[in-house]
């Protein structure tokens, strides 16, 4: 019995064992459909979101070729058309290859008026256009017909000639974007990274101790002769290359950037071939403004000097020329950069005296043989002196004998040596390049009174 109830016992352990079995094939079961739905929702989640992140994606693509073409190809197709590059094409012929990183591509205008809403790609992105198709002005032809009556054109009022020859307002022109923007990456070149680093120096194949023969016969004997001061400047910088700035205003005085042994330099020349060289308002402000950039820049500044004075008239006197002629002198006192002069002819004056001279803080001033520093010309020197009396002419030649040659600005260290004309460059190289660890501070103040 017992024996039999053993076995009876153990049928039902079977029964219930193979109960719990089912049961658990069962439970596996519905634990292994719901891995497979977790599965496929996870497989379809995932699918979902791609979708989603390639629809993102598409559309940040489509803004992004959007912003590239700006406002559209038929408007990049009227820019052309008028001679003028986009916005962009004017940056990549501007920059490095592949060294510009735009920001805020996606920006666009929030303007409701006048239909704007509809246009989404007018972004605020202006423009340097060139001189053949440029104009600047504050009020246009009609807001002047109609206040002054004054019939003029745009051309007439804001274009090229008017800002670059009479009012200042443009330092040059050219003829197209492409044009400009080569000559402005030229002008880079000539430009530290900032005020805090030095003048850049390049590498150089033009010897710094080359001689220039020509200019020791470049100025005439005749000292109211004109000749040219840009076959100087070119004579003695590097390679011949001077980049000129203002060329068109204020003539009788030039300006503009050079290279002396690779290393940059600003230059300041009085031009004998336009009213003698003297000085007015416009060239003492062109190069006063001049100055202050360099020496703002760390740019060491060279000043060749052919001055027979400020232009006398009652335009220029009633137009404030001792104010304006002050700003020059201004500008050269306050420069702590290297400052080399050199007298090639006439320093007269008050001229003189505001062409960094050594009054004014010069480091190195050279005189040529053919340098005149006095107050004045021996004409009319000799014509305040004597006047009514007469023989002035021998008094004249005792005037020029005395007084219109180096000599009396050297022996009273007006000038640190008088120099053969064709040595100019080695020299100017060799006091570079001393003046090169200069250091020189002006005394504090909260800024300058320079008179405006």
């Amino acid at each position: 019995m017992a024996a039999f109830a053993v076995s009876r016992s153990s049928c039902g352990l079977l029964s219930g064992l193979k109960a719990s079995f089912k049961t658990f094939g069962q439970v596996k079961h519905g634990v292994a459909s719901a891995a497979v739905a977790q599965s496929q929702l996870q497989q379809q989640a995932r699918r979902c979101y791609s979708v989603s992140h390639l629809s993102v994606q598409e559309r940040i693509d489509r803004k992004r070729n959007a912003a590239l073409v700006g406002g559209g190809q038929k408007r990049i197709d009227a820019q052309h058309k008028r001679g003028k590059l986009t916005a962009r094409e004017r940056v990549a012929l501007l920059l490095d290859k592949d060294s510009f990183v735009e920001y805020d591509m996606f920006v666009e205008h929030r303007c409701s008026d006048f239909g704007m809403e509809e246009d989404h790609n007018k972004v605020t992105r202006h423009n340097r256009g060139p001189y053949d198709t440029s104009y600047l002005f504050i009020t246009g032809p009609d807001v002047v017909k109609s206040v002054t009556n004054e019939d003029v054109t745009q051309e007439e009022l804001g274009g090229a000639k008017t800002h670059t020859a009479v009012s200042g307002v443009a330092h040059r022109a050219f003829e197209n974007d492409i044009d400009a923007l080569l000559n402005l990456r030229n002008f880079f070149n000539f430009l530290p990274l900032s005020n805090q680093d030095p003048s850049p120096v390049t590498e150089c194949h033009d010897p710094s101790d080359r001689l220039v023969p020509g200019l020791d016969t470049i100025v005439p004997f005749e000292t109211t002769k004109a000749y040219d001061m840009l076959d100087i400047i070119q004579g003695i910088v590097d390679e011949r290359e001077f980049f000129e700035i203002m060329p068109n205003y204020a003539k009788n005085i030039v300006v503009g950037f050079a290279r002396m042994n690779g290393r940059t330099v600003g230059i300041v020349g009085n031009q004998p071939k336009v009213a003698s060289g003297c000085l007015d308002i416009n060239s003492s402000v062109k190069g006063a403004r001049f100055v202050r950039f360099c020496d703002a820049f760390n740019i060491p500044i060279l000043t060749f000097v052919d001055v027979p004075g400020f232009l006398p008239g009652t335009s220029q006197e009633y137009g404030g020329i001792i104010r304006h002629g002050a700003k020059l002198l201004f500008a050269f006192a306050e420069a702590t950069v290297p400052k080399i002069t050199i007298i090639t002819r006439k320093a007269y004056g008050g001229a003189y005296d505001v062409m960094s001279s050594k009054h004014l803080r010069g480091d190195v001033n050279y005189a040529w043989p053919s340098a005149e520093v006095a107050v004045m010309g021996a004409k009319g020197a000799v014509q305040i002196i004597f006047r009514g009396k007469s023989n002035q002419a021998e008094q004249e030649a005792e005037y020029v004998e005395k007084f219109a040659n180096p000599f009396p600005a050297a022996v009273r260290g007006f000038v640190d040596d008088i120099i053969v004309p064709s040595t100019t460059r080695k020299r100017i190289c060799r006091d570079l390049e001393v003046l090169s660890s200069k250091k020189q501070t002006n005394p504090w103040k909260k800024h300058a009174n320079i008179p405006l």
